[in-house]
């Protein structure tokens, strides 16, 4: 596929002045600054106008969340693409977290999460699993995909980005399969939350942190 791919889905556009009211609980008191990459072209598909203007709502809301637009580029397959960034004074910090395609439904959830992973700079995680992760030598990507139906995907996402968070060698991106089926297919996602770990081994479900740690290091054997 290039990247001149439309996206697959059509999308109410979200009511923003609902959806920013619910997510100051989360985004008011971030204590370190976020900023959201945003790659698309805004008028190629209604999913990457209506991601650009969320993006746009949440930076002109809330003081910690900056915004930063690109087009699209040759290595992603779909789009829009979300990147969340940590800053260090005005230099990034690239976590390696991706939401690609329009985060809705219940992956808004997944959304606040990439925006705490990076403002909280992965503390969420438990002690023992970050340091474990010191011992990570070999890169690792985790292909989560899920759904806007689907309610567990973000329990996953957490942990994703949690844990790319907490390592330079992880990179997490989270896949909409409902924007995408064939993302789906390619992964052997039959059900909802997957997560794929260096594109062979895979989790289906809810896991805790030590069993993907255990199948991190499976993939990097």
């Amino acid at each position: 596929m290039t990247n001149e791919r439309e996206t697959a889905v059509s999308h109410e556009p979200i009511n923003l002045t609902a959806q920013l009211d619910e997510l100051a609980a989360y985004f008011q008191e971030l204590p370190n600054p976020v900023r959201i990459h945003y790659w698309g072209i805004e008028d190629a598909s209604p999913e990457e106008k209506e991601a650009l203007r969320l993006c746009r709502a949440l930076a002109d809301r809330f003081e910690k969340i900056e915004l930063k637009t690109f087009s699209r580029k040759a290595s992603y397959q779909f789009y829009p693409v979300l990147g969340f960034m940590g800053l260090d004074g005005k230099q990034k910090i690239d976590y390696g977290l991706r939401i690609i395609g329009l985060p809705s439904g219940y992956q808004i959830t997944s959304l606040i999460a990439a925006v705490q992973a990076a403002s909280f700079r992965g503390v969420t995680l438990e002690p023992l699993t970050r340091i474990r992760l010191q011992k990570l030598e070999s890169d690792v990507n985790l292909e989560l995909v899920t759904a806007d139906d689907d309610e567990y995907g973000p329990i996953m996402a957490k942990l994703a980005f949690g844990l790319a968070v907490a390592s330079p060698h992880i990179k997490a991106f989270l896949l909409m399969s409902n924007m995408f089926p064939e993302a789906a297919i390619r992964h052997s996602a039959y059900t909802l939350p997957h997560l794929v770990v260096n594109g062979r081994v895979h989790l289906s479900g809810v896991t805790d942190e030590e069993t993907v740690l255990k199948h991190i290091a499976l993939a990097v054997k």
